[in-house]
């Protein structure tokens, strides 16, 4: 899996941006990528060198139109934490 396939998009939530102060930056990831994946995507994406990676995957929301049922889908999120002294520059000035 190329490193682009991995990460799909960072999070922009309240919370999210909290966690950029202690150098920790979220990202929706493709739901078959590991710890390992995630961590050499960012390292190779970002040129930056990550310390640790937490991951969690988040199910899908029933949700209704009518008599119509249906589900959003399930993703996978990743919090990376960055070592001292490096940041990603794209999530500056939030």
């Amino acid at each position: 899996m190329d490193a682009r396939d991995v990460l799909i998009r960072p999070v922009i939530t309240e919370k999210s941006t909290n966690l950029l102060s202690e150098n920790k930056y979220t990202f929706i990831v493709h739901l078959k990528a590991n710890k390992t994946q995630i961590k050499q995507a960012v390292e190779e994406i970002f040129k930056v060198k990550v310390s640790k990676v937490n991951t969690v995957r988040v199910r899908g929301k029933l949700r209704r139109q009518g008599l119509t049922v249906g589900r959003t889908s399930d993703y996978k999120k990743a919090v990376v934490t960055l070592a001292d002294g490096h940041s990603i520059d794209v999530f500056e000035g939030l």
